[in-house]
């Protein structure tokens, strides 16, 4: 079965989000590519955003989260818009808590974590680099 792998993109804090990321679900960064790690005649880079994530992936489970920063030239990204969020569907009502918990830390919470009507254990929040996030265990 094909896999959904999330991408964000960041108005250069990419690397920040995701070592605050990769605190909270662990793990190892799979790649990070710098901008300045492609740059050559065709692809000139400003010192400006050599430094910057032009790729970077941390695997979660099956899957891949992936993010880039956007480079000034083409504009910043919306932090505020709201036309997507990341769902994860945890194992345990612990590691749901766990996972909550740690992303919503410093963001604004949505919904918090509970017992929803529907019947899952369900929570929804923007951490603090904006990104929206569903937290869902079913018992």
């Amino acid at each position: 079965m094909a896999l959904i792998n999330p991408h964000i993109n960041f108005n250069g804090n990419a690397e920040e989000a995701f070592t605050f990321y990769k605190s909270v679900f662990g793990g190892e960064f799979g790649k990070i590519i710098r901008f300045k790690d492609m740059a050559n005649d065709d692809f000139p880079v400003a010192e400006n955003e050599a430094n910057k994530i032009m790729h970077i992936t941390l695997p979660i489970g099956q899957n891949l989260l992936m993010a880039n920063d956007v480079p000034e030239i083409m504009g910043r990204t919306n932090e505020n818009e709201n036309r997507s969020k990341i769902s994860i569907s945890a194992e345990s009502k612990e590691e749901a808590d766990k996972l909550f918990n740690g992303l919503s830390a410093g963001g604004q919470i949505e919904f918090p974590i509970a017992d929803s009507p529907w019947g899952s254990y369900f929570g929804m929040f923007r951490d603090k680099y904006g990104i929206e996030w569903m937290i869902d265990f079913e018992p």
